[in-house]
C-alpha cells in the first residue's frame, strides 16, 4: 500500500473514496480512529492508502478533480 492523500477534512477523504471506488481503486483510510479519539478538532489527518500498483491512476483521478494531496 502506497499513501494516496493525506487531510484533516473528512469531507475530502469521502469525496476521494467515492470517486476511486467509481474508478474501481480500491482504496483503505488509515488513522481514522485516532483521528475520533482527537474529539474532531482536526488535529490528526487521515491517509488514504491505495495498492502500488494503482497508485498512478489514482493520483491522476485526484489531479483531475482538484483534490489537494496534502503532502
Amino acid at each position: 500500500m502506497k499513501e494516496l492523500l493525506r487531510s484533516t477534512d473528512p469531507t475530502i477523504m469521502a469525496f476521494a473514496s467515492a470517486l476511486l471506488e467509481g474508478e474501481d481503486i480500491d482504496c483503505f483510510q488509515m488513522d481514522v480512529n485516532m483521528s475520533i479519539l482527537e474529539g474532531g478538532i482536526g488535529i490528526f489527518p487521515r491517509r488514504m492508502m491505495v495498492r502500488e500498483e494503482d497508485y498512478d491512476n489514482a493520483v491522476r483521478v485526484m489531479r483531475d478533480n482538484e483534490i489537494p494531496l496534502g503532502k
